[in-house]
């Protein structure tokens, strides 16, 4: 079995001072988010093997916090094509890995997150809220074998239901 966690950058800062979108960083509430599901992770024992990221700033910045907040200690890639990418390119992505790692996570963007859930996990369509987590699993034994409608989605948590219930983690 491989698992899948596609979690979309935190929210951004459009007030903040940058020049191009590429670099556009994360506002407060994107900062807590982060955090947040990183200690989320780290609490249900879900840390991913490996993480992507897109190399936009909010995405580099969204997956540096919650990896750090969370211990992760994973390694983390920074894949420029995740920046401004389809799902057929996300697909060929997941494709270029063999059996390993069994788990992966990908900090990225929208509309990329919502149509990647919807695909591969049958036709669904789905909002994906800026800092949530989702977990599609799949039942093959290599990235080459996943493809549109073959995974299962186990959870999708956006970081409100976390923040707002008051759930306190241990890390």
């Amino acid at each position: 079995m491989l698992t899948l966690f596609l979690f979309r950058h935190g929210k951004s800062d459009w007030d903040a001072n940058y020049d191009t979108d590429h670099e556009r960083p994360l506002a407060q509430r994107g900062v807590r988010a982060a955090k947040v599901m990183g200690n989320f992770l780290a609490a249900i024992d879900q840390v991913p093997e490996l993480a992507l990221t897109s190399s936009a700033r909010r995405a580099r910045e969204t997956l540096d916090l919650a990896s750090r907040q969370g211990d992760w200690g994973c390694p983390v890639q920074i894949k420029e094509e995740l920046y401004d990418t389809g799902v057929d390119k996300l697909l060929g992505l997941l494709h270029s890995f063999d059996e390993r790692p069994k788990s992966l996570l990908v900090s990225g963007h929208e509309p990329t997150c919502s149509e990647a859930m919807g695909k591969l996990i049958g036709e669904a369509n789905v909002r994906f809220p800026t800092g949530a987590i989702a977990r599609i699993d799949f039942t093959v034994e290599s990235w080459h074998q996943v493809n549109f409608g073959t995974g299962e989605l186990r959870w999708f948590i956006p970081p409100k239901l976390l923040t707002k219930s008051g759930v306190k983690f241990s890390n």
